[in-house]
């Protein structure tokens, strides 16, 4: 079944086999903790050899590892053994209802789906139903592209808002009598998650047209009708690089199609996701931080004081005795035309003042310092870094600079799409690192 004109697609979901620890199966997504080998190391001996969505993705914490084809190639093996040996088992065709429940909220609804990404164009200025939050950098793709393209399966770490004040679609369906499909705990802190199955179709149509009247003033019940212009009806909550490398290899399969009709066909269009409505009240953004290594602290103040300087932005800082210091002069009225972001060092601590800054948001004027400076110092390094406790850790080792910043209003985030195009990159996350999305469903992607 397919929604084309919302770019909403019915999939064949795979699942785990009976008798597999779910617990063991899933695994967080791929992006997280990419600082701290640690963590990943904590989870393969907690997989222990079982059967887990950990020998199925690339924990981006071993990108630059030299062994990188070989892991890639070891990956698409198992995704084609657990298809051949029964480890996946294709459902009927259908959506999930998901329930999470983190340490930090007792439930934060969701809607496992397929997207079409004929609806969906990562470029600068694109106006399609799907659209990216933050500008994708092509360099960040390669290697994902690696991995997805010759791959049988997809697991989904992406998750898409949508922008639904009144509750129509996803939470109605918790009162409808579905059929459970799994009920795990999350390793790792996460939690723990629910999945109900969807395969009714008249439920599905009911939530086709429920999702439809978010962006068509008749809910596209009529065949003429179409979408409120520049309608923007999915955002790109986690993942965005994630579509993007989707959307390339699609791209790639149409361009080399000898048939172009048959091809449109192909299970690469879709993609699975999670849908999230942005007013779900166990959905928060957090912010997302920067720490750079390689570094020295003292240069780096200069260096930030002559590139504001020179862009007409006064810069100036004052030292504290705790972070917790700077994080209050942080949260202090300093009027509208000045950004407060804390930073610390191994040695030092403080607080940056930006005046008369370029940019609306603190985490974009940040970021366009950390650019000029990262491509003039090629020995300096960047992560982005979810929850501050992981900040302070990092920061405080010898040549790292840590800068907390604040977290974007959940409520800003589809007028700011609309009005402004995408968000400066790493700008806002959806929850701690710990409550992302964990892989548990599969997909099909090859013929």
């Amino acid at each position: 079944m397919n929604f084309e004109n919302i770019g909403l697609h019915v999939p064949i979901i795979l699942l785990p086999k009976q008798g597999i620890d779910l617990g063991k199966w899933a695994v967080i997504a791929c992006d997280q903790y990419t600082s701290q080998p640690e963590y990943w190391e904590k989870v393969e001996q907690r997989v222990d050899g079982h059967p887990s969505t950990l020998s199925l993705i690339y924990p981006e914490v071993y990108l630059e590892s030299a062994d990188q084809e070989q892991r890639i190639r070891t990956i698409q093996e198992t995704m084609r053994q657990f298809l051949a040996d029964g480890t996946l088992v294709p459902q009927k065709p259908g959506f999930i209802l998901v329930d999470r429940q983190t340490s930090r909220t007792p439930s934060r609804k969701g809607l496992v789906v397929a997207l079409d990404l004929e609806h969906y164009d990562f470029r600068e200025g694109s106006k399609t139903l799907i659209r990216a939050t933050e500008g994708t950098i092509i360099e960040r793709l390669p290697p994902r592209v690696k991995v997805r393209e010759n791959a049988p399966i997809e697991l989904p770490h992406i998750m898409v808002l949508i922008d639904d004040p009144d509750k129509t679609v996803i939470e109605p369906l918790f009162a409808k009598p579905l059929e459970p499909i799994y009920d795990t705990p999350l390793m790792m802190d996460g939690g723990r998650v629910k999945g109900y199955s969807i395969t009714d179709e008249g439920l599905i149509a009911e939530i086709a047209r429920a999702i439809a009247r978010l962006a068509w003033p008749d809910g596209g019940q009529k065949k003429e009708s179409a979408p409120t212009p520049d309608a923007l009806l999915f955002a790109l909550g986690d993942g965005n690089h994630s579509l993007a490398t989707a959307k390339v290899i699609w791209e790639r399969l149409k361009a080399g199609a000898e048939d172009k009709q048959a091809i449109m066909d192909h299970p690469a269009r879709y993609v699975l996701v999670e849908l999230v409505n942005l007013h779900d009240e166990g959905l928060e953004f957090e912010a997302i931080h920067r720490v750079v290594f390689n570094a020295d602290g003292e240069r780096m103040l200069g260096g930030m004081q002559q590139f504001f300087g020179e862009a007409g932005t006064g810069l100036s800082y004052q030292t504290c005795s705790t972070l917790d210091e700077a994080k209050a002069i942080a949260g202090e009225q300093h009027g509208a035309r000045t950004q407060v972001i804390p930073f610390l060092t191994k040695n030092q601590c403080g607080a940056l003042f930006l005046e008369r800054p370029i940019f609306s948001l603190e985490v974009a004027s940040l970021q366009a310092f950390l650019d000029d400076y990262l491509k003039m110092n090629p020995a300096v390094e960047i992560d982005y870094i979810h929850g501050e406790s992981a900040v302070i850790e990092l920061g405080k080792r010898s040549g790292a600079m840590g800068f907390l910043l604040p977290a974007l209003s959940k409520f800003q985030l589809f007028k700011s799409i609309e009005l402004d195009g995408a968000l400066p990159r790493k700008t806002f996350s959806m929850g701690e690192a710990d409550e992302k999305r964990f892989y548990l469903e599969c997909r099909r992607i090859s013929r």
